[in-house]
């Protein structure tokens, strides 16, 4: 396995309007962040995939709500969560980070053959990239303890729906220490 890990959307922009710990969204910042300090001594890239849109973007035709906006600060990810210089940060103007962006390049540019994803909104941007993954022929993993949405309820039922998928293995649903373990085990 030659794995990178994408972070999806761990976003000032995104984290600006809620307290401490009203959201589940909160809880995972210091997991991720741990998660990431560790994947880096192994040397496993890191990509943040960062929404960027548009002022008056199409998308805010629905019920989501202008964030995230090209040139300002919300598109930058989370200081909390220590971005090192040797980061990938991905600008993407919807949902998957594979979409109308240069991640399938980049990801191949390194031989990565399976990525690792987490960050927030489990039931849309999370899920579209680890789909989206497997559509471009890399295996997918779903770190269920780093991903979160502003329910809990949410994020469990959408985790529980690819537990089992019909396109196991090659899309896994994992805690963050299955994935590193595997990472740990030797190649036979």
């Amino acid at each position: 396995m030659n794995p990178a890990v994408i972070v999806v959307d761990m976003l000032e922009g995104n984290y600006e309007h809620i307290q401490a710990d009203e959201r589940d969204e909160m809880k995972i910042i210091p997991l991720v962040r741990d998660f990431l300090k560790q994947c880096r001594g192994k040397s496993i890239p890191v990509i943040f995939a960062c929404d960027s849109f548009l002022e008056n973007d199409f998308i805010f035709k629905s019920r989501m709500k202008p964030h995230a906006i090209r040139g300002t600060s919300g598109v930058k990810p989370l200081p909390a969560l220590d971005i090192e210089k040797t980061d990938i940060i991905l600008e993407k103007r919807r949902f998957s980070a594979f979409f109308k962006t240069d991640m399938d390049q980049t990801l191949r540019t390194m031989g990565v053959d399976t990525v690792a994803v987490c960050g927030i909104h489990t039931h849309f941007c999370v899920l579209a990239t680890a789909l989206d993954a497997v559509c471009l022929d890399f295996n997918s993993i779903i770190l269920e303890d780093l991903c979160a949405a502003y329910k809990t309820e949410i994020h469990e039922n959408c985790i529980e729906s690819y537990r089992k998928s019909a396109v196991y293995p090659v899309l896994r649903v994992m805690p963050s220490s299955n994935f590193l373990s595997e990472i740990n085990e030797p190649i036979s």
